[in-house]
């Protein structure tokens, strides 16, 4: 029994990462790629500065990274990962855009 479950994994794992390669799956763990950096800035950015920091880095990974994704799950038909990842996308460029607010109105108190 151990050996067909072993057997039945192998088959699987084959055909979901070997058989159906294409552009489409590369572009797909580039994204992931992409989404998973964020937390890597953000984590060392955290470290760094001993204290809990979201960089500007994490935004923009964060952006490209879901519109990415996004691309990916149109391409696949996922209605469940279409809607979250429009949806974690409007949030990241809405925080964006608070960030870059922010830092050009403090720029602009400090001329």
């Amino acid at each position: 029994m151990l050996v067909d479950l072993s057997h039945a994994l192998g088959a699987y794992l084959i055909d979901v990462f070997v058989k159906r390669a294409d552009w489409w799956l590369l572009l797909g763990f580039a994204a992931q790629a992409m989404f998973t950096a964020r937390f890597l800035v953000q984590w060392i950015a955290s470290e760094r500065a001993g204290r809990s920091v979201i960089p500007l880095a994490f935004w923009y990974f964060s952006v490209v990274g879901g519109l990415l994704l996004l691309v990916y799950a149109l391409d696949r038909r996922d209605a469940v990962f279409i809607a979250g990842q429009a949806f974690g996308l409007f949030v990241y460029l809405r925080n964006l855009h608070f960030v870059l607010r922010d830092r050009k109105a403090k720029a602009a108190s400090a001329v």
